[in-house]
């Protein structure tokens, strides 16, 4: 098929400037997909850990929460971290979007500050949640 020389060419994202929008943009996509990824397996297993029995829900209790010493596994905990602020992003971006759709924050100032703050509150709130839960552990 020959192309058109007279129609313009659509932008990429070389032509693009990157902002904060364009990245909450692209983390919204990939935060959707790893909670309906990751939330999905872990639901899962939980589910199957559940209907196998109590050794088999202790033992999926046992490696996602602590090993021997009461101390939090490492890579359970990453990733039950890393869900938790996936689902915090990602509510954070739709409660943006949300507010975009009602016309009001397209202002170049107002969209990056609102881009930014969704970063800013799904970290500290992944912090809190989990600075509360280790500290409850430690005690």
């Amino acid at each position: 098929m020959a192309r058109n020389s007279q129609r313009p060419l659509s932008p990429h994202l070389t032509i693009w400037k990157w902002g904060p929008h364009m990245l909450v943009s692209i983390l919204h996509r990939a935060t959707g997909t790893a909670l309906a990824i990751g939330g999905g397996v872990l639901l899962v297993w939980w589910l199957v850990a559940l209907s196998g029995g109590q050794a088999s829900y202790d033992r999926f209790v046992d490696l996602m929460t602590s090993d021997q010493s009461g101390r939090l596994n490492f890579i359970p905990a990453v990733i039950l971290v890393g869900l938790t602020w996936s689902f915090l992003q990602h509510l954070c971006s739709g409660v943006r979007h949300l507010l975009l759709d009602t016309g009001a924050g397209y202002e170049l100032k107002v969209n990056k500050s609102g881009a930014l703050a969704t970063l800013a509150v799904s970290i500290l709130l992944t912090l809190l949640i989990w600075g509360a839960i280790f500290y409850r552990g430690a005690q």
